[in-house]
């Protein structure tokens, strides 16, 4: 998979990650096609930085959870 390229599925493919790796209950919220196209380069900065990392604090949830409500439209 090409995470480069800004598709839906690759979307929707790093939004399902970052919910997986951190635990989030109410990740039904976070849906691929309430995401802003031109933040994409932003979703995946914070997939990379949730996917290099095994553990979060709660602040750290709390900011990555802030920091997606950001890239809705």
């Amino acid at each position: 998979m090409d995470l480069t390229k800004n598709t839906l599925e690759n979307t929707d493919y790093m939004i399902e990650e970052i919910k997986k790796k951190l635990r989030m209950a109410s990740g039904a919220a976070l849906k691929a096609t309430a995401l802003n196209d031109e933040l994409y380069e932003d979703l995946r900065d914070i997939y990379s930085m949730v996917a290099s990392k095994n553990q979060f604090s709660i602040s750290e949830i709390e900011a990555i959870t802030s920091e997606l409500g950001r890239l809705r439209r």
